[in-house]
C-alpha cells in the first residue's frame, strides 16, 4: 500500500499537544518528504529551550507515523528556532531576476494537472476564486496546490492564512507552506505585506520560472495558478512555457466585464491553450434579512459567452458577505459547510468528474 503525505499529516494531527493542540495545527512539521516506505520530517520548536524538553513528543511522533500502513521507516529531527530573529531573506536565496535557460517546459516532477484561473480584469474575484477552487478539490481528496502567480498583487497570502516565510534550506529549493491542505506558494510570502516590487517583464518571468522549478511541490494531481489580471508577461510565459494543461476564465456578469474577458480568452486562443470553462463570480445576491435574490450586476452574460464559445460554464457564483469575510480573515469559505461552501464543492466535483484534478 503506497503512503502518502496525507496520511502521514492525518496521523501527525492524532498527536496532541500539552495545549489540546497537535504539530501539524501549530505549524510546526517541516521538510515532510515520502519516499516509498520512508518518511522523514522535521519538528521545529519555537525556541531551542522549548526543543531540549520535546525529544519524548519527536520519539511519540516517530511511533505513530510508524503505525501508518506502508510505512518502513522513520526519521524526525528537531530543531529550533535561534534566539535572534530569523532575517527576512536568505542572503543565498535571490527573488526575482532573468529566467535562466532550461530544456523542456517548465512543469514541476509529479504535478499531473496545472490549471490557470485568469480573467480581463482586476476585481471580479478570480483569486477568491482560485483560492476556494483549491480548497474544495482538497476537500473532496484530491492533492492540490495553489501558486500565486499575481507578482504584484498577491493575496493568497492573506486569503489562506499563512504570513510564514517559506523555508530553503540549501538556497536553490523552496520549501512551499500547507494551509488549509493546499501547498501554497507565493511570492508574498517571501518579501513584506506592504513591499512593492518594481520590475520588469524579465524580473517577473524569472520569479514565474523559480515558483515553477525551485519549489518543491511534490505530488499532486492539480497546481492551481492563480494569474494577475490581463493578457501580459505572467499569462504569455506560463501558456508558453509551463505546458499547461488549460484555463478557467472568470468574469462578473456585466458588460464591461465581459469585453476584458473575451480579451483573455482570446489571448488563450492565441496561445493556443485550452479553456476549461466560463465561471460567473457575483451572479447573484440575496438579502440576508428578506431573503430576496438580486441580480446586481446584471445576469446570465457570462453564460451566453460560454454557450457562444462552445464551453462549459462552470459555475455560477455568489456575492456574499461570508464569503469576503472568509477571504480576509484567511479560512476560505470553502473550509467551511455553507451554502456557497456547497457550490465551491460542486465545482470541484464537476471538475474531478472532467478528468481535470
Amino acid at each position: 500500500m503506497a503512503v502518502s503525505r496525507d496520511d502521514i499529516t492525518a496521523a501527525l494531527k492524532r498527536l496532541a499537544l500539552p495545549d489540546g493542540s497537535d504539530l501539524v495545527a501549530r505549524d510546526m512539521i517541516r521538510a515532510l518528504t515520502v519516499e516509498g516506505g520512508a518518511v522523514k520530517f522535521v519538528i521545529e520548536a519555537p525556541s531551542p529551550d522549548i526543543a531540549r524538553q520535546m525529544e519524548p513528543l519527536r520519539q511519540a511522533a516517530e511511533k505513530i507515523v510508524s503505525e501508518v500502513p506502508g510505512v518502513s521507516s522513520v526519521s524526525a529531527v528537531l530543531t529550533a528556532h535561534g534566539p535572534a530573529k530569523r532575517p527576512q531573506q536568505p542572503p543565498s536565496l535571490k527573488v526575482g531576476g532573468h529566467p535562466k535557460p532550461q530544456e523542456g517546459a517548465m512543469r514541476p516532477a509529479g504535478v499531473k494537472h496545472i490549471i490557470a484561473v485568469g480573467s480581463g480584469k482586476g476585481g471580479v474575484g478570480k483569486s477568491t476564486v482560485s483560492s476556494n477552487l483549491a480548497v474544495a478539490l482538497a476537500r473532496a481528496g484530491r492533492k492540490v496546490g495553489l501558486l500565486d502567480a499575481d507578482i504584484y498583487g498577491p493575496s493568497q497570502p492573506r486569503m489562506m492564512g499563512q504570513t510564514k516565510r517559506p523555508a530553503s534550506p540549501d538556497g536553490k529549493t523552496i520549501i512551499p507552506l500547507t494551509a488549509h491542505g493546499v501547498t501554497l506558494m507565493s511570492i508574498g510570502l517571501m518579501l513584506p505585506e506592504e513591499k512593492a516590487l518594481i520590475w520588469r517583464g524579465p524580473m517577473l518571468m524569472g520569479a514565474l520560472q523559480q515558483m515553477l522549478t525551485q519549489v518543491q511541490w511534490g505530488e499532486l494531481d492539480v497546481l492551481i495558478v492563480d494569474l494577475p489580471p490581463g493578457t501580459g508577461d505572467v499569462q504569455l510565459t506560463l501558456c508558453q512555457k509551463s505546458d499547461i494543461n488549460g484555463a478557467i476564465v472568470v468574469s462578473t456578469p456585466q458588460d464591461v466585464a465581459l469585453l476584458d474577458a473575451r480579451k483573455a480568452i482570446d489571448m488563450f486562443g492565441t496561445l493556443k491553450t485550452p479553456i476549461l470553462g466560463l465561471i460567473e463570480n457575483m451572479s447573484s445576491f440575496t438579502c440576508p434579512n428578506c431573503g430576496h435574490e438580486s441580480h446586481i450586476f446584471g445576469h446570465g452574460g457570462v453564460a451566453a459567452e460560454a454557450q457562444k464559445m462552445g464551453v462549459p460554464l462552470l459555475a455560477s457564483l455568489p456575492i456574499d458577505l461570508d464569503t469576503r469575510l472568509a477571504g480576509d480573515g484567511g479560512t476560505p469559505i470553502a473550509a467551511t459547510n455553507s451554502p456557497v461552501a456547497m457550490a465551491y464543492a460542486q465545482l470541484a466535483d464537476r471538475m474531478i468528474k472532467d478528468g481535470l484534478a
